[in-house]
């Protein structure tokens, strides 16, 4: 398993860790002295300074760091400028508080060099030291987020959230990084899931932060982040899912309402519905074709952006996607309401005005014309969507 010419790069966030940074650069060198020995693959630590004024930047160039300079604040964007710095095959990023122990990610390396294009550490399996994670964190926060991703990625990563990882920099250039914040480790797990990554996982050890000052870390605050930027990666929950609930709760409402007539009252076990019901239904429908078309727009987005991969239902229904369809489908339902109104106004007019109760159907009757417009306007979107084409499957690039 001899490679020469391909480098790994340690890289390491920094904003004022004058107190734990010199440490964590020798252990990262001591990792680089032990994959030079296993695999033959030079390498180097690399400082990705977010502006500390500490002393932080001379305290790593004296332990033997190359130190990048990065202006724009932000975990996120201190790696970012760090991985774009140091121009290696193989990447591994890890906090500079001593949390981590960077030797522990010399199976990281081997992890890739067979194959794998992300390595994420594992505390849960490796283990947390007495005083390194707050309970709430550990007990609630961390198997909750991650939990929350295995459902919704059908992933079975264990640990969603360490800091310490590897990756494969023709990776890392596919995924297309942008995160500026904490989230940018969700980001980065996320969208690999989202490309069918191969992701192993190895024990780490997670140990007390030695810098005796708080982390730049809010559990609340970054958790919401992360939670939140699952949520947007994952269109089908955010959108699809409540949208279908609620267009079908509005659809069996108004059709319960419609089917007694009148002003009679539906009766559901112990509880009564009635005219004013309709009012409901309409809204939750209205609601839920514009909520699925925000969904779809944003799984458009990204099949277009190559954020994750469609598939084969989802490639049908987009090849079988057009503009002229949409806009069919739009005016059918717009005149269908239309028809309906003028049936029940000129039926008002020939009964000479008498005692009208069509409320129910009145309700219904302007639903459709409304959800027509929204799915006349929607096929359009969709075409902008796609890259302004009538035909949308074309929103897919290689």
């Amino acid at each position: 398993m001899k490679e020469e010419a391909i480098s790994v790069a340690f890289v390491l966030p920094c904003l004022n860790e004058a107190a734990t940074l010199e440490k964590c650069v020798r252990r990262a060198k001591e990792a680089l002295v032990e994959i030079q020995g296993r695999f033959g693959l030079s390498g180097e630590v690399v400082v990705a300074d977010n502006g500390s004024t500490d002393g932080s930047q001379e305290i790593a160039r004296s332990a033997g760091a190359r130190v990048v300079d990065v202006a724009e604040r932000g975990y996120g964007a201190a790696l970012i400028a760090g991985f774009r710095a140091a121009k290696s095959q193989y990447l591994v990023m890890g906090d500079s508080d001593c949390s981590y122990d960077f030797v522990e990610a010399v199976p990281m390396i081997e992890k890739l060099l067979n194959g794998a294009d992300l390595c994420m550490g594992n505390r849960f399996r490796g283990g947390i030291k007495p005083g390194a994670m707050p309970w709430k964190n550990r007990y609630i926060g961390n198997p909750a987020l991650s939990g929350i991703l295995r459902f919704l990625f059908k992933t079975r990563i264990g640990d969603a959230h360490c800091g310490l990882r590897a990756l494969t920099t023709p990776a890392l250039e596919r995924l297309n990084l942008s995160s500026t914040g904490m989230e940018f480790a969700s980001e980065m797990l996320l969208k690999s899931v989202l490309l069918d990554y191969k992701i192993e996982e190895v024990p780490v050890t997670l140990s007390p932060d030695e810098r005796g000052r708080p982390p730049h870390l809010n559990p609340w605050r970054d958790g919401m982040r992360h939670l939140i930027y699952m949520l947007l990666l994952s269109p089908s929950w955010l959108f699809m899912v409540p949208g279908l609930a609620l267009g079908l709760f509005g659809l069996v409402m108004m059709t319960a309402l419609l089917a007694v007539g009148g002003d009679e009252l539906v009766q559901i076990g112990n509880l009564f519905f009635g005219s004013h019901w309709a009012v409901l239904a309409s809204a939750a429908m209205i609601i839920s074709v514009q909520t699925i078309a925000i969904g779809l727009f944003a799984q458009l987005y990204n099949y277009r952006e190559r954020i994750r991969q469609p598939g084969k239902r989802v490639r049908a229904f987009l090849n079988a996607s057009r503009l002229e369809y949409w806009l069919l489908a739009g005016l059918l339902l717009i005149a269908g309401g239309i028809t309906w109104i003028s049936t029940i106004t000129f039926g008002w007019i020939a009964s000479d005005y008498a005692g009208l109760s069509a409320m129910r159907s009145m309700i219904a009757a302007g639903t459709m014309c409304v959800i027509g417009a929204q799915v006349f306007f929607s096929g359009f979107l969709m075409s902008v969507v796609s890259g302004n084409r009538s035909r949308h499957q074309l929103a897919i690039r290689a």
